[in-house]
């Protein structure tokens, strides 16, 4: 198979993880009111360290599971809203950053523990570190928030986000650059960002009108609106909208349905649509031509090739 283009933006780089370059940061909005946690099931792997928690939880704030070539990772602060700290950040990038990196991995889910997908900045937190004119209060835009949104849009496999409820802020960002969104009906979605005199981040600014357009995304961003999951639906911002106790099985489902898919020819077509969104219609047939060339090398395509002859269902390796 050939050698994809060197770039994010020239085409999907195999084995190598984003740069720490790029757009946004919710050190600001959304930690709206946070929703008390349900519960933490058993048995399940944790990653990383603890965070500080201002509820007095030491356990870990992200969690990373496995389920056959399925990645979940999970923002584990129910009692805070899944608000991010900076010890947070850290813990979620790295797992984000593991999870590109893992060949055996094809597709990641990206969800939130209890009552909240995730509500952005630990305000709190934030408050305190403008408190102490501590330089972080910046820098976590380019450290954090850039490199994790450049981390899921440039991964080369499908990463799905199953929204649970409260997104706001930095979430919502998080949610516009994975690749499919299904939400549970208990779902909100509000930028927040001037809520606390804030411009957008994360990403937001060029995500969200991409999804739903430059209307709505203004109307969002400059009046504070809240959707609900119907809202987000017809609005393109959600692909599906379930009942909260069928969602982490749809999102589940929806997440072994693309490991088992052609993980290369969907490294490809992420990287034409992000390429495809900035540029112009010649320079987006040159990709297209490039990506094509690549796949045609193929073992997967060359396999779905033959299985569509023999009228057989291909199996495909990811390469």
């Amino acid at each position: 198979m050939g050698t994809p283009p060197p770039s994010n933006t020239e085409g999907p780089e195999r084995g190598d993880a984003p740069g720490r370059s790029g757009a946004t940061d919710p050190t600001s909005a959304g930690s709206a009111s946070a929703p008390v946690g349900e519960g933490r099931p058993d048995g399940r792997l944790r990653a990383g360290h603890a965070a500080a928690d201002p509820v007095g939880d030491d356990s870990p704030d992200v969690v990373a599971t496995t389920d056959g070539a399925v990645r979940t990772i999970r923002i584990d602060r129910p009692r805070a809203g899944n608000a991010l700290t900076l010890a947070t950040k850290d813990l979620l990038l790295g797992e984000l950053q593991r999870a590109a990196a893992d060949p055996a991995v094809r597709a990641v889910v990206l969800t939130g523990t209890g009552r909240a997908f995730c509500a952005g900045q630990d305000l709190r937190e934030h408050a305190a570190l403008l408190a102490a004119g501590d330089p972080r209060v910046s820098s976590t835009v380019r450290d954090f928030y850039n490199a994790a949104i450049l981390t899921i849009t440039g991964m080369r496999k499908p990463v799905v986000a199953v929204v649970n409820g409260v997104t706001a802020g930095a979430g919502l960002g998080f949610a516009c650059a994975c690749d499919l969104r299904v939400a549970g009906r208990s779902a909100t979605f509000t930028a927040a960002f001037a809520g606390v005199a804030l411009a957008a981040d994360s990403g937001v600014s060029f995500l969200l009108p991409r999804l739903v357009g430059s209307g709505r995304a203004s109307r969002m961003l400059l009046l504070g609106e809240r959707w609900d999951a119907d809202q987000a639906l017809a609005a393109g911002l959600v692909d599906a909208v379930v009942d909260d106790a069928d969602l982490a099985d749809e999102g589940r489902r929806l997440a072994t349905r693309l490991a088992e898919g052609p993980t290369e020819a969907f490294a490809w077509i992420k990287a034409s649509l992000h390429h495809a969104a900035s540029t112009d219609l010649a320079s987006a047939l040159s990709f297209e031509e490039a990506a094509q060339g690549a796949l045609f090398r193929g073992e997967d395509h060359r396999d779905a090739v033959a299985a569509f002859l023999a009228k057989q269902r291909p199996t495909y390796r990811g390469r």
